[in-house]
């Protein structure tokens, strides 16, 4: 074998040495306490009880697992978070709603379409023997719920649509480069990238909330995935049809914010005209998770709605 082979062939040995470790650098976890530490200590008990006392039970759909809680007795609502998120994100709006509703709170798994994720809600649903519910989601979830009413309005009663966007080209179009490349870059660099922008962008539209910051940055830590992230990003651009008539206007509610930094103005205003009838709310100053920054604000609209 000739010298120059034999560089050549080491050269490529350690560019694929250096490629694999690329991939096998792990995901960088602080810890709870780090992450937490500027969070109120009232909140932080809160949140640490919830998940003591609620461990989350597990529906299989295909061989994926939805975990998901369910508390308290009354009428049923079905929460449904975004793409950096998880069933407990929800902990505030649990625990309040709980004491007059039956709430329930799921996990997606790495399930990247929409027929997907809906099969696995309703399979939660059937598992707690709820025919219906409301629904109530934000971002990934708002879009969710919306393909929920559409496709299975018989299990709908009510829906609230929260910091979202209707079926649309827009985010589509804006990620494509990013959507193609997410598939072949390293989980922490996927990670990374998701907590430099809610460090740059959601915490500073949130009036710089310890909460809002710690919950996020712990799922971009490695509670969340880079197949969870990937398979939500697919979900957030499958595309559905909306027609009207499943539910009537006064059965929708929009919730959106003015200062909403991972929803565009364009988005809103199309979601308003995809929903001309429906009741709407905007907040004013508290960014792309209310539910987390103003909770005691956000279950109240909530309440007004469901028991509207």
């Amino acid at each position: 074998m000739s010298t120059r082979r034999r560089v050549a062939l080491i050269a490529g040995g350690v560019l694929a040495i250096g490629v694999i470790a690329l991939y096998l650098v792990p995901v960088s976890d602080p810890g709870v306490d780090e992450l937490y530490a500027e969070v109120d200590g009232d909140t932080v008990a809160a949140l640490t009880a919830f998940r003591a006392e609620h461990r989350p039970a597990q529906v299989e759909v295909d061989g994926q697992s939805f975990d998901y809680v369910v508390l308290g007795s009354g009428p049923p609502v079905l929460l449904l978070h975004g793409m950096g998120g998880a069933h407990d994100i929800w902990f505030q709006q649990l625990d309040a709603l709980a004491d007059t509703h039956t709430v329930a709170a799921v996990t997606y798994p790495p399930v990247p379409s929409l027929s997907g994720m809906a099969d696995g809600v309703l399979a939660v649903l059937d598992a707690e023997q709820l025919a219906t519910t409301s629904v109530v989601g934000s971002s990934l979830g708002g879009y969710l719920a919306q393909y929920l009413v559409q496709q299975h309005p018989e299990r709908i009663e009510r829906a609230v649509f929260a910091n979202t966007f209707p079926p649309n080209d827009v985010i589509r179009e804006d990620n494509r480069v990013l959507g193609t490349l997410l598939p072949v870059i390293p989980e922490w660099l996927v990670l990374g990238a998701f907590r430099s922008n809610i460090e740059a962008e959601v915490v500073p539209a949130a009036s710089g909330d310890p909460l809002v910051a710690a919950y996020l940055l712990e799922q971009g830590h490695g509670a969340m995935s880079k197949a969870q992230f990937v398979a939500r990003y697919r979900a957030v651009i499958d595309p559905f049809e909306v027609a009207p008539g499943p539910l009537e206007g006064r059965d929708i509610l929009l919730i959106e914010a003015d200062n909403d930094p991972l929803v565009a103005p364009q988005l809103r205003t199309m979601l308003r005209e995809t929903y001309p009838h429906a009741q709407l709310v905007t907040l004013e100053g508290v960014g792309h998770f209310p539910y987390l920054n103003e909770p005691e604000r956000y279950t109240q609209v909530l309440r007004d709605f469901l028991d509207g």
